[in-house]
């Protein structure tokens, strides 16, 4: 069971004191969270992708590419690469990037997001969002598993003979996430590729992420990738914890009140008992995140929410240090004694390794363009040296 953190990286008026960090300390705040997240214990962060005020993370590859610099356990990904607004060309160049200069310590969430201005702003059109993502993941996913591509579409120009580069490190593609709170098309895309299913599990009931990720399981099994139980799922969530109840309830109320997505809305009260807000000491904060493996089964990766609507940087640091020390101990062993053996862990890029290599060494390939080198597109590429 994989544990993280994620940010949508707003930059947001704190209500309590009333100030507004500059984007630049958002950014650098947002850095030092994540390599303090690997130090309390965490396995993987996430950064959301925006091209907007009030948001920051317009490139998750170069914020990302930093954090992994900096660390040496923790995995990082995003929560989402845009599918449909970005070029999948670009996108297969981007995260095989860092998946080379992470070593590997990397994966990816792929979904349209929630922007709907963002369309327009890229060249395409929102009414197409879903076949557009559906399009662009069947590009993808190809160029990450063939040297050399030709491909027609509907929504950009043809392919003829190209070679996307770098390679994936160690010929395995990255892992694929792909999110949706409301989609039944990308549930069963993620199904039929094998990929991973992520519920954003954050302002809905646990029976609204359900249905999709029971739907998910289902055609996992139907494609023949395992038993829909195996199947790899990932939970989304917020928590607000500190060491008695009350203090957590007090001290996240005005950020709650104020925040631009649920403010001004249901009351505390009414969302912590209505979603899967956790709110209160250490112990509740397990207690019901306990609830969600008892609702949807076994699953791979949980992420958590904590630093948004303006919270200030030590507050969030708090958190972390918290859930850390206090939640995650408890939560791997309780899930990790409910499991079912045949459940698998999610996702690595060693474990992706094995099941490609085995017990031989992995090799570097080299790109192999069999139409045209990849300077001049003259004559073949015939060098056929791979490394390692």
């Amino acid at each position: 069971m994989e544990f993280g953190l994620f940010s949508v990286s707003d930059v947001t008026r704190d209500p309590v004191s009333g100030e507004t960090p500059s984007e630049g300390a958002r950014i650098r705040n947002l850095v030092t969270q994540a390599v303090f997240s690997e130090e309390a214990g965490f396995d993987v962060y996430a950064i959301g992708e925006h091209h907007n005020p009030p948001f920051v993370s317009s490139s998750p590859t170069t914020l990302l590419a930093t954090i992994a610099a900096k660390t040496t356990r923790l995995k990082v990904s995003t929560s989402t690469t845009l599918i449909t607004t970005n070029d999948p060309v670009k996108i297969a160049e981007d995260y095989a990037m860092l998946q080379h200069l992470s070593d590997g310590r990397m994966d990816l969430m792929l979904g349209r997001g929630n922007t709907a201005p963002v369309y327009p702003w890229f060249g395409q059109d929102i009414r197409q969002g879903l076949p557009l993502a559906l399009e662009n993941y069947n590009l993808l996913h190809r160029l990450w598993r063939e040297d050399v591509v030709d491909f027609e579409g509907s929504f950009r120009t043809p392919l003829n003979g190209f070679t996307s580069t770098p390679r994936p490190l160690h010929g395995v593609p990255p892992f694929v996430w792909h999110g949706s709170i409301r989609t039944p098309e990308i549930a069963e895309q993620a199904a039929y590729y094998g990929n991973g299913y992520f519920a954003n599990h954050i302002f809905w009931p646990s029976e609204h992420s359900l249905r999709l990720v029971n739907f998910y399981r289902q055609r996992y099994e139907h494609y023949g990738h395992g038993l829909a139980k195996q199947a790899i799922v990932g939970l989304g969530g917020q928590a607000f914890v500190a060491r008695k109840s009350q203090e957590a309830w007090d001290r996240f109320r005005p950020y709650f009140n104020e925040a631009p997505v649920y403010g001004h809305g249901p009351s505390l009260e009414e969302f912590v008992s209505q979603t899967p807000l956790s709110v209160g000491s250490p112990q509740e904060i397990i207690e019901k995140t306990l609830t969600f493996q008892e609702t949807f089964g076994d699953y791979q990766r949980q992420m958590f929410l904590v630093d948004h609507a303006g919270m200030p940087h030590s507050m969030v640091m708090e958190q972390i240090e918290l859930l850390g020390s206090e939640v995650l101990p408890v939560l791997r062993k309780e899930l990790e004694s409910r499991r079912d053996p045949e459940v698998p862990d999610a996702p690595t890029h060693e474990s992706l390794v094995r099941a490609r290599y085995g017990d031989t060494p992995p090799r570097e390939p080299r790109p192999r363009a069999n139409r045209g080198d990849n300077v001049t597109g003259g004559s073949p590429y015939l060098d056929t040296y791979q490394e390692g």
